[in-house]
């Protein structure tokens, strides 16, 4: 194995103050095989990516998850290793981040930046909401990882083909982990170094806006993986509601007030609670049997190709 038969993966949006350094960086490692996906930048990226000898290629849409879809149809090795250009990841973790794949223990390998983080690399609510997302997925995925928007990972061919991504912004990364799961591929996650970003390149990120989004992701995505999660808290939500409009109802019941359409409308809610927590069981029960066969007949097929 050479490293010609990976592909390191940039994507970027005006980080002339970084890209060339993170190039040079890759190619001390031993990579020079460096694909530079550019957001119709507005500075000197791509001038600089072609300088520093990097093949670069101007994303057709917006959003780092179309150009991250985009990159993905477009290598053809045999290894990739995504990794963001604004100087935020080291270099030298690519071989922590590479070798699991490289040595076929993992399909898709997550560096976490939790690990060790620069200070200044986050804000307190980037943090706060980093780890918030890590439980909701673990709750929603049964599988307890630690930084599932990690911008460094890494590929084997079997994994991006395995792929359906259709999340165009910062959602991507929360996406390709959930398909990661549903694919039933092997995980990994293994500590990396984590830096501040430079003081000339400003975040794409908006932590609130995008941090809804992400998490809107998970639950929706949800929804076909661990139904009793996702029906589990619509359920949850009415027969909340249901109990609240109910104590009303009773205080007023005992000051000598009767609310009949208030009653009604308790009745209701909270029926339809426990209406969605069976639906959520029996749609947990489909899904769990169609989980076993398609993994019976992926087993059926790799024992064919050996």
């Amino acid at each position: 194995m050479t490293n010609e038969n990976v592909c390191i993966l940039l994507p970027v949006l005006n980080e002339e103050a970084t890209i060339g350094q993170v190039i040079r960086d890759f190619r001390l490692e031993g990579f020079d095989n460096i694909l530079v996906i550019d957001g119709n930048s507005k500075d000197r990226t791509r001038e600089i990516s072609e300088a520093e000898g990097a093949r670069v290629v101007v994303q057709t849409g917006k959003g780092k998850g179309q150009a991250l879809k985009q990159a993905f149809e477009l290598i053809d090795e045999e290894y990739i290793v995504m990794a963001d250009g604004d100087g935020t990841n080291l270099a030298k973790d690519v071989h922590a981040v590479l070798g699991p794949v490289l040595e076929g223990k993992a399909d898709h390998v997550m560096g976490n930046r939790l690990v060790d983080y620069e200070e200044g690399a986050f804000t307190r609510l980037n943090l706060f909401g980093n780890k918030i997302i890590n439980k909701i997925f673990g709750l929603a995925y049964g599988l307890w990882l630690e930084d599932i928007l990690t911008g460094y990972r890494a590929f084997n061919k079997k994994a991006i083909k395995s792929f359906e991504l259709k999340k165009l912004g910062f959602e991507i990364e929360s996406e390709i982990t959930i398909e990661s799961v549903k694919k039933d591929l092997r995980i990994l996650e293994v500590p990396t170094t984590y830096l501040a970003r430079h003081t000339e390149g400003a975040t794409k990120l908006n932590p609130l806006k995008d941090g809804f989004r992400i998490g809107s992701t998970i639950y929706k995505m949800a929804r076909l993986h661990n139904p009793m999660f996702y029906f589990g808290i619509i359920g949850g939500i009415f027969i909340v509601s249901g109990l609240i409009v109910g104590t009303y109802v009773v205080i007023q019941w005992f000051q000598g007030v009767t609310r009949i359409p208030m009653s009604i409308l308790t009745t209701l809610l909270i029926i339809a609670g426990f209406q969605m927590f069976v639906f959520g069981m029996l749609s947990d029960l489909v899904v769990t049997l169609h989980r076993e066969n398609m993994r019976m007949l992926r087993a059926l097929s790799e024992d064919k190709k050996k």
